[in-house]
């Protein structure tokens, strides 16, 4: 009898912590760009969310933070 065949599970994506976990007056981390909320949250976040963050919000505010 051949098992049941089980859809494979998407692949969480990765936080973007470089450990470098300090966070400026703004509250957002140096290190990865998150807001101090955004941290706390990560785990919650569905994948969409964290892709969202991870490919539009964190790159301008990483570059807006070191221009």
């Amino acid at each position: 009898m051949m098992a049941e065949m089980m859809p494979a599970a998407q692949p969480q994506i990765a936080s973007p912590c470089v450990s470098i976990c300090r966070l400026n007056d703004e509250q957002i981390c140096i290190g990865c760009g998150r807001s101090a909320a955004e941290i706390t949250a990560w785990l919650a976040y569905s994948d969409a969310q964290r892709a969202h963050l991870m490919q539009v919000v964190l790159p301008l505010r990483l570059e807006s933070m070191f221009d």
